[in-house]
């Protein structure tokens, strides 16, 4: 078997910048800052995608808004994680519309101390598993779920190890 090249040490300086929005993305960026004005959303782009951040009270709301306008259409939810940030968790919903080809992230801070938001059940079904990973993994309480049971860890497991938290212990590589 050929040794292995060494690999290369990580990088300290921050990552160069991606791709910048396309006219397409700026178009929609404009258009989402538009159509969102009402709710107050922080506004960015992230690479090649457009990124809102909108309250959690009015999460719901602004999905529905973005699945329902027939200009923004964003009728597909790619993806739900949930990410700790030590002080406040922040739930991103990733969303696709089918007929526009066309992206965009949803983001939603929660707090510690009330790690609880509200569920996407009823305008994407999808989000069904996703809710229920980010309950059993991060503790995030998804109000108005229909059945938030352990998806990935057995009932009565104790913590949650997608927290940073989460004591993991040593062990070693043979």
């Amino acid at each position: 078997m050929a040794e292995q090249p060494p690999r290369p040490h990580r990088r300290e300086e921050a990552p160069t910048a991606g791709p910048a929005l396309d006219e397409r993305g700026t178009a929609l960026m404009a258009l989402l800052a538009d159509r969102l004005a009402t709710f107050q959303p922080q506004t960015a782009a992230v690479l090649d995608e457009v990124v809102v951040t909108v309250p959690r009270e009015r999460l719901v709301e602004v999905l529905e808004l973005l699945k329902g306008d027939e200009q923004l259409d964003f009728n597909y939810l790619r993806c739900l994680s949930v990410v700790d940030y030590k002080t406040y968790f922040e739930v991103v919903y990733h969303l696709w519309s089918l007929a526009k080809r066309h992206k965009a992230v949803v983001k939603v801070r929660v707090p510690y101390e009330d790690a609880k938001t509200p569920s996407v059940i009823p305008v994407y079904r999808g989000a069904d598993w996703y809710e229920r990973e980010g309950h059993d993994l991060f503790g995030l309480m998804f109000e108005g779920h229909p059945n938030l049971k352990p998806l990935l860890l057995y009932e009565g497991f104790d913590g949650y190890p997608g927290r940073k938290s989460f004591p993991f212990h040593e062990y070693n590589e043979w």
